[in-house]
């Protein structure tokens, strides 16, 4: 093997690993999300853990990131709570960070 191609193979590598972090890491703060939703909208235990699995399912109805704040936002407007865009933004970086330093921590 040349080379190249150890260096073409490990940038390949390197690429699936970032994917599968990202993956991970917007799953992951998708749930703190929908939990820190679910304490918007007043739900605890079960109630808000269900809750924040179904944030984590609207993301995959289809292409891009947009489905799980679509939803949060339309639930928190449903409940009389809507949402400032600029707290959702703010909230969305933090969570994102917060995901990416629990996954690299291994939890």
């Amino acid at each position: 093997m040349t080379l190249f191609n150890e260096r073409e193979d490990a940038f390949e590598k390197q690429f699936a690993h970032d994917q599968d972090l990202r993956f991970k890491a917007t799953a992951r703060r998708n749930k703190l999300l929908g939990l820190w939703v679910a304490e918007k909208l007043g739900k605890t235990g079960d109630e808000a853990e269900a809750y924040a699995g179904s944030v984590v399912q609207a993301d995959f109805r289809g292409p891009g990131g947009a489905d799980a704040v679509r939803k949060v936002r339309q639930d928190l407007e449903q409940a009389g709570k809507p949402l400032d865009e600029a707290e959702l933004g703010a909230k969305l970086q933090q969570l994102m960070a917060r995901a990416i330093e629990e996954i690299k921590a291994g939890r």
